[in-house]
């Protein structure tokens, strides 16, 4: 993708969170010479290879599982929050108006080769992992085994599961850096009387992206 430098983020771990925290992935596959898109919730093994392994499952019936062959790449993206931002927000509006709207957001694209696997024990552990990941936090979690051992078991017919080792991975956090600071502060408090939770988050990551700390990252091993 596109990545001017000031909107780079070659940091392993900061790609990562943002794939925990965003876990539901566009898989990009070819195949007959057309593009397909689908989404699935993944999990990432950052332990599992040099930039982590994604593992997910499809639905049998999806016949995107039978386009994973091993020899070919495919792609997954996970978005974070995105946001319109107004030039109405800039300093430089009021100062000499030479501005234009814009979109800020946060992004990982990853490619890697597939495998697909139909083991039962494979799937069992997978779907409990997904299931523990998002039920954990919860009152009173639900738990695959709650269900009937015997009902589990078809719905473990049904999916077939899709493992990616990450061979590339990019992260873009386009987060208003270009912008002088004075537009910036400008940006996070236009954000912030919007009142809602997205713009909120999104004036947090160009609050958070206005320090130096945050403007240069290390090279990342998949270049």
């Amino acid at each position: 993708m596109y990545q001017p430098t000031h909107f780079r983020e070659d940091r392993l771990e900061v790609q990562h969170a943002l794939i925990h925290a965003h876990p539901l992935g566009l898989l990009v596959t070819q195949a007959a010479g057309s593009l397909d898109a689908n989404q699935a919730p993944f999990l990432l093994d950052a332990a599992a290879s040099p930039l982590g392994t994604l593992r997910a499952h499809v639905a049998r019936a999806n016949p995107v599982w039978r386009d994973l062959e091993p020899a070919r790449e495919v792609m997954v993206v996970f978005q974070a929050v995105d946001s319109y931002v107004t030039p109405s927000w800039y300093a430089a509006k009021r100062e000499h108006g030479k501005v234009v709207p814009t979109w800020n957001y946060a992004i990982v694209q990853t490619w890697g080769r597939p495998r697909t696997i139909e083991d039962a024990a494979w799937l069992g552990a997978q779907i409990r992992a997904l299931t523990t990941r998002h039920e954990a936090a919860r009152a009173e979690p639900w738990a695959v085994d709650d269900a009937p051992a015997s009902f589990v078991a078809t719905q473990i017919k049904a999916i077939v599961g899709i493992e990616i080792e990450i061979t590339r991975i990019e992260g873009k956090w386009k987060a208003s850096q270009n912008r002088p600071p004075a537009d910036r502060e400008g940006v996070v408090a236009g954000l912030e009387r919007e009142g809602d939770e997205r713009s909120a988050a999104m004036a947090k990551m160009v609050r958070e992206r206005s320090q130096p700390s945050t403007e240069s990252s290390a090279a990342n091993p998949s270049r």
